[in-house]
Parts: structure tokens; C-alpha cells; sequence
């Protein structure tokens, strides 16, 4: 034992060291979803940061009229998706639009948002480990990253541009596509913008002026509520 003097290190406590810088789990690890919803909590401390922390990039204070042509992508699958995939999915469509339709000619909004906690097991399996291991013991991991789940036919990203533009968008969405695990297919939609009114709708209802523009989307005037409202518009139709 002499031969490791004060000055030395051991080598199994290289190698651990080595070990803790090792590298992230590929996605597989985590891609299905086994038992219930981890989310952050004063019980599930120490989560670190999701990756992704913008969710809407380019024009997205854009009023609802000036962006009428929307495209999604949707998911085929059961399954999580990581804020990493998130992320990288968000850079890669941003820039595609950036160059193809112009800096200020779209609207991306990331639609899913990674509240489950990943978990993983740190185990050291190198010489001299066996005093730090414990194997299974008390083998319930330390949070390690965070995922949302997602449902077959859940948006995945969506983007709302001008009509001439749309399938540049499509473009985009298909290649942020290599990013995700799975399957994901790309609709246009026959929506106008972000709202749930069809393009035909949305015209019929704007020129009898049911719509009030709210932000970047619209509110529906029915036709109950306060008949001070029903009367004025009446009168200033007639008008």
C-alpha cells in the first residue's frame, strides 16, 4: 500500500471520476412512458432546467388577420418527448423559415411542454466501485432531465403564416420531423391562423362583426349576453 502515496491518486478514483462526466442517455431510454406523471414538486426538487425555454418564435404578436394559412405537426404516437427533441425541433424549424420565408412572415408556437421529471439510477461499474455501488438497493433515481408526454393526434408544433407561404412551412415542419422519435405527420389546416373558425367562417363572421380581435387569435360574439350589446350592434348594422 505504500506504492500509493499521499501524493497519488487511486486509479478506480480516476475511473469514477471519469464516469461522472460521462455522457447524456440517448432518448430511447425515455421514450415510453412507464407509470405515472413525475411532475416538479416540493416532494421532486433538484429537476434540472428543460432545455427548451422559448415556446413561440418569430412575428408572434402579429395580429390574427395578417397570418391567415396555418400548418401543424401532429404526433402518430404514445409516448414522451424530451425538451431536448423540443428544442432541437424548434431551432431547426425557426431557421428553415428564417431563410426560405422571411424573418417576419411567420408565427411557431411549440405546443407541447415537458412538466415530467426523468429519472436515472446512478450506478458506478468499474474496479473499486463496489464500495460506493449500491445496485438495486434503494433504487429509485434522481431526477435527470424533463419530458412531455404526448397522445396519438396531439400538436407537436404549429406555424401560422401568409397563404403563399404556407408550404414552405410544411418544409420546415417535415424536416424539424428528423428531430422526433416516431412518427409525426404535417397538416395544413384548413383553419384561418390559430383559430378554430374554418377560413369561410372566419370571413362570414368578421363582416357581420362577430369577431373581436384578442391577441393573436379572436373572440366569438354569440348571440346571448347583455341585450345592451345585441341592440347597439343591431342598430350600427342597419346604420
Amino acid at each position: 500500500s505504500s506504492h500509493f502515496g499521499s501524493g497519488r491518486v487511486r486509479p478506480e478514483r480516476l475511473q469514477s471520476r471519469s464516469l461522472e462526466a460521462m455522457g447524456r442517455r440517448p432518448a430511447r431510454c425515455y421514450r415510453y412512458a412507464h407509470g405515472k406523471p413525475y411532475p416538479k414538486s416540493r416532494f421532486c426538487r433538484g429537476v434540472p432546467d428543460p432545455k427548451i425555454r422559448i415556446f413561440d418564435c418569430g412575428k408572434k404578436k402579429m395580429p390574427c388577420d395578417e397570418f391567415p394559412a396555418a400548418a401543424h405537426m401532429v404526433c402518430d404516437e404514445n409516448q414522451q418527448v424530451t425538451s431536448e427533441c423540443l428544442e432541437a425541433a424548434r431551432i431547426a424549424t425557426n431557421k428553415y423559415m428564417i431563410t426560405n420565408a422571411g424573418r417576419d412572415f411567420f408565427h411557431i408556437r411549440m405546443r407541447p411542454h415537458p412538466y415530467h421529471v426523468l429519472r436515472i439510477n446512478k450506478t458506478l461499474s468499474c474496479a473499486g466501485a463496489d464500495r460506493l455501488s449500491t445496485g438495486m438497493r434503494g433504487a429509485f433515481g434522481k431526477p435527470y432531465g424533463t419530458a412531455a408526454r404526448v397522445k396519438i393526434g396531439q400538436v407537436l408544433i404549429s406555424i401560422r403564416t401568409k397563404e403563399e407561404k404556407v408550404q414552405i412551412a410544411a418544409e420546415a415542419l417535415r424536416r424539424a420531423k428528423f428531430k422526433f422519435a416516431g412518427r409525426q405527420k404535417v397538416h395544413v389546416s384548413n383553419k384561418f391562423g390559430f383559430t378554430k373558425f374554418s377560413k369561410d367562417d372566419y370571413k362570414k363572421w368578421q363582416d357581420s362583426g362577430r369577431l373581436i380581435p384578442d391577441g393573436i387569435g379572436v373572440k366569438f360574439l354569440s348571440s346571448r349576453g347583455p341585450l345592451h350589446r345585441l341592440i347597439g350592434r343591431e342598430a350600427a348594422a342597419e346604420e
